[in-house]
């Protein structure tokens, strides 16, 4: 299987990004949605020097991103906004858009349940008829209760995939399904042909092989289920703050970040961290993947 990442948890120069994936035997990038942050050309020109593919991208909903918000401005913004996102995989040659549509942290409605899912179909139809047009499949991915109040669990996914389109698909994340399915390897494999992507941290969030994942099972699964797409890193550690933490954590960073970038880490649980560490973290999740199965 290949084997791509997110490169949302570590802000930093895309070609320090794409040189230390090729590197380490990654087969591509999966790149933050945010398409006035990159120069499409420079990219190109950088994933074919590192010999990577751009596998798609993911939507950062930070806030006033929501399809499902009670303003109609900012529903057309957010729509706008994912547009705009997929003209970038379609220039970067890639494949998906994974698409969380309401804004991440926000777990209180702003109107009953009948009319969010209007405005969600409303909002998935108009940008699943700009990916249709640019050849870039949309995964709709649900997260956990903590993170929004809107999409948590495969099967909501499905029916606001079906609702909106045949061809729009559902994006699963090994984290959120640990949290929410009643049993994650039959979320899988009743998502089967609709999954289009598969986001891949441990149950506690860190790097594959950090916690109780059983991931030759889940692999398996994922192959049995007919998936035949990447599997994307994302993990996100948290900082430890108490003696117990390792020295290479007290490192300075080595990069920056902008304060929305650093607040999206933060909400995530986690902060900016050396490159050496960092890299750690990317090397043993591959070396892990390909151990078990990918």
């Amino acid at each position: 299987m290949r084997v791509v990442m997110h490169n949302w948890m570590r802000p930093e120069p895309i070609e320090v990004t794409i040189k230390r994936l090729s590197s380490l035997g990654y087969d591509g990038i999966q790149i933050m949605g945010e398409p006035r942050k990159y120069d499409v050309k420079e990219v190109r020109a950088l994933l074919k020097k590192y010999k990577l593919e751009c596998w798609g991208a993911v939507t950062i909903m930070v806030k006033g991103r929501d399809l499902i918000h009670a303003d109609p401005y900012y529903r057309e913004m957010s729509q706008a906004y994912i547009k705009e996102c997929i003209d970038m995989v379609s220039a970067l040659g890639g494949n998906i858009i994974t698409v969380v549509p309401s804004e991440v942290g926000k777990v209180v409605a702003m109107a009953d349940p009948d009319t969010e899912w209007k405005w969600a179909v409303e909002g998935v139809k108009v940008i699943a008829d700009h990916a249709r047009k640019k050849k870039v499949k949309i995964g709709l991915e649900p997260l956990n209760r903590f993170e929004t109040n809107f999409l948590n669990r495969h099967d909501q996914a499905l029916r606001l995939a079906a609702d909106s389109g045949e061809d729009v698909g559902v994006c699963l994340d090994a984290f959120h399904i640990n949290i929410e399915e009643a049993d994650p390897y039959d979320a899988i494999m009743k998502t089967g042909s609709k999954l289009v992507d598969f986001h891949i941290a441990d149950n506690n969030r860190r790097p594959p092989g950090q916690g109780t994942w059983d991931w030759k099972k889940l692999i398996k699964t994922l192959k049995a289920a007919g998936y035949d797409g990447a599997l994307t890193l994302e993990f996100v550690v948290p900082i430890d703050r108490s003696p117990l933490r390792e020295s290479a954590q007290d490192e300075e960073s080595g990069t920056t970040a902008t304060e929305a970038e650093l607040k999206f880490i933060r909400d995530h649980g986690s902060d900016l961290m050396s490159d050496a560490l960092y890299t750690r973290h990317c090397k043993n999740s591959i070396q892990y993947l390909r151990k078990n199965g990918a």
